[in-house]
């Protein structure tokens, strides 16, 4: 009080002491209040455990993330019935949304952050064994936690996703020994936030290795696609006694799916994944309900990996599709108004087949809006991508071919093969005009 009263009255000139006073008991009140309010403003989240039934709590009261992986179209997510999202690196919290910094559209959306931090993986070179190296990490997460532990959008800190390695059996200690000191770090500056890390399915020695070298993680995070609905059961029969967090799936993933004789594994179309979210949703939620935090679909956004729908919610040029319908059903229990089309049937002259180049073809789709809207389609020849990523690596795009498509976009279609041989496919995206879309696509091999 005494130095706040001598800077008082270098800025202000002499007043009756009574007035003084007040004056001075007003603006500690103040700085009081201003305080109080920062404290409010700060997210406190805690696991909480009632019996064997494990509970999100943020500031005070229950929890459970309607979540998904990305940081764009967060508006559509909270109209969708979504609460949260997924980050993998630090540097998305300060990435532009809507024009303003995620954390801060997040919180105006009324929607919670699992901010990843990055840690560096074996495969890209780091060495666990090059203390230099080890101790700049270390500086790089305690400085990230610094800077944002304090935002209220904040919801858990997610240190490290698939750190051992996506193709690892995770037996290499080092790394969850490191994995702990860093999850300590995060503690040290962040007492009000759960740390989780996150693992590559749950096969291996991870779940034995993390349990056993990772103290200081709150809550285990689990990526699993074509066996997503076991993930909750599996952490529990191999020994994991904290909660969990399915923290990726959707599809099957490119390396679980059937294959051509050219290896050309086949997507499923847009509808048949919209029904695998809706179903893993399901399942992981209520089959381990005691454990279970909630779960991260992923993708809320577009992606090229293995093919340019493969993983992605929404198409490129924006709009929404099925599996996002789903997501919404699954947390809100009802669907969406102009939900996206349905494919019913799909047949083409190329299908899983080896043909030849320069020759014409043909494709049917019979197609439905169940909000009556007219649909357009579109229909393009790829090539296959031959950039096979690992662990979810940038792949770039590979080539179409526009001037296979000979006939006038419709239902019916009328192309030919492209005069290079190689493998391909032919696309399918359909759109209602409102928002909402669905695709489909055939692999075909040109010989």
């Amino acid at each position: 009080m005494e130095h706040l009263s001598c800077a008082f009255m270098a800025e202000n000139p002499p007043i009756p002491p009574n007035k003084f006073l007040q004056r001075v008991a007003g603006r500690a009140l103040f700085l009081s209040l201003l305080a109080v309010a920062s404290l409010q403003a700060q997210s406190k989240v805690e696991v909480a455990k009632n019996g064997d039934q494990f509970q999100l709590m943020v500031n005070g009261k229950p929890f459970f993330i309607h979540g998904v992986g990305g940081t764009q179209k967060l508006a559509e997510l909270h109209d969708l019935g979504g609460n949260s999202v997924r980050t993998w690196g630090i540097e998305s919290l300060s990435q532009l949304v809507d024009g303003k910094p995620l954390l801060d559209r997040a919180q105006e959306l009324g929607l919670m952050v699992t901010a990843g931090i990055w840690i560096q993986q074996q495969r890209n070179g780091f060495d666990y064994d090059d203390a230099e190296a080890v101790q700049h990490q270390r500086d790089l997460v305690r400085q990230a936690v610094k800077t944002y532990k304090d935002h209220p959008a904040l919801l858990i800190w997610g240190v490290g996703n698939e750190t051992e390695g996506p193709t690892s059996d995770g037996s290499d200690l080092r790394v969850w020994k490191e994995l702990n000191v860093l999850a300590g770090i995060v503690k040290e500056e962040d007492p009000n936030h759960p740390v989780m890390t996150v693992i590559a399915g749950y096969g291996g020695q991870r779940i034995k290795n993390v349990s056993a070298y990772c103290p200081n993680i709150d809550i285990l995070g689990v990526n699993a696609y074509g066996s997503a609905d076991g993930a909750g059961r599996a952490v529990t029969q191999q020994g994991w006694t904290k909660p969990f967090i399915l923290t990726e799936f959707g599809p099957s993933g490119q390396w679980e799916m059937p294959k051509t004789s050219w290896g050309a594994a086949l997507e499923p179309t847009a509808n048949a994944k919209a029904a695998s979210y809706y179903a893993t949703q399901q399942l992981v939620t209520s089959d381990s309900k005691n454990i279970c935090l909630g779960t991260y679909a992923f993708l809320w956004g577009y992606k090229q990996e293995a093919t340019s729908t493969w993983y992605g919610m929404f198409l490129a040029s924006g709009e929404r599709l099925p599996q996002a319908d789903a997501m919404s059903f699954a947390w809100t229990g009802n669907w969406p108004p102009n939900r996206c089309p349905k494919i019913k049937s799909l047949t083409t002259s190329v299908t899983e087949k080896a043909v030849a180049p320069g020759t014409p073809q043909t494709a049917s789709v019979e197609a439905l809006d169940p909000g009556g809207n007219p649909l357009q389609y579109e229909w393009s020849v790829v090539g296959e991508s031959k950039t096979a990523g690992v662990g979810g690596d940038a792949e770039p795009v590979p080539p179409s071919h526009p001037e296979c498509i000979t006939g006038a976009p419709d239902k019916d279609l009328s192309f030919t093969t492209p005069a290079t041989p190689g493998a391909y496919r032919l696309f399918l995206t359909i759109r209602n005009g409102k928002g909402g879309a669905t695709t489909a696509n055939v692999p075909f091999l040109v010989q």
